[in-house]
């Protein structure tokens, strides 16, 4: 496995929108609608460091969650939807790659059980792909998880939950990306009565005076 090398965090706003969208495809997922959101957000914002980055997008995605406009949350959906199915044989970041590992050296059984999850969740949130941070647990352990968040079957909940699951992970993730081991965690966006929920988690200040980019993929 081929990991990228973060630049240095203070010359990202310099960089070529190529290389920005790179930062981009490996802290989260390869994601037109993720690079339409938050690529003019690395060239006119400043970071303190890649946690500070993935928080700030993490701010978007929750301010795309809070808009009352159904295109902005059927671009969100595009964002979320962008990561791999648990058990898929194909990714292509390097983090899903390695939460993939861990997912498939269960039985054939489990295998079978976990595609009909998906199927369940995809049914009952469309647009959607389940996203969990697996973190080492084990596959019995997420598809519990999965069908508690497919029983609860709230909409707006599931958007909350799975975005702080997509900016959690980031702060391994980085490092995995080769960026500085002595950065802190995030700060990220949270939510109330959300599986799995950290009760320390403290929601970012939105960035005042941005403005997000009018063009909203198709």
């Amino acid at each position: 496995m081929t990991s990228f090398q973060l630049p240095p965090i203070e010359d990202v706003p310099s960089l070529p929108v190529s290389e920005r969208a790179s930062i981009l495809d490996a802290l989260f997922e390869p994601c037109d609608a993720l690079h339409t959101l938050s690529l003019d957000l690395l060239n006119t914002e400043t970071f303190a460091s890649y946690n500070d980055l993935i928080a700030s997008v993490g701010v978007q995605l929750s301010n795309l969650a809070e808009s009352s406009c159904m295109s902005d949350a059927k671009w969100l959906d595009k964002i979320l939807g962008a990561h791999p199915r648990l058990g898929a044989k194909k990714v292509d970041s390097a983090q899903s790659q390695a939460e993939q590992a861990q997912l498939n050296t269960g039985g054939e059984k489990e295998a079978e059980k976990l595609q009909d999850l998906n199927e369940e969740y995809e049914k009952a949130f469309p647009g959607m792909t389940y996203v969990v941070f697996v973190n080492g647990r084990s596959r019995p352990v997420i598809m519990e998880n999965m069908r508690s968040r497919i029983d609860r079957g709230d909409i707006k909940l599931e958007r909350d939950e799975a975005i702080r699951q997509i900016v959690r992970p980031n702060s391994s993730k980085h490092k995995m990306c080769h960026s500085s081991p002595q950065e802190k965690p995030p700060i990220m966006p949270d939510s109330k009565n959300v599986v799995d929920a950290d009760p320390n988690h403290v929601v970012p200040t939105p960035m005042q005076n941005y403005k997000y980019p009018k063009q909203i993929p198709s």
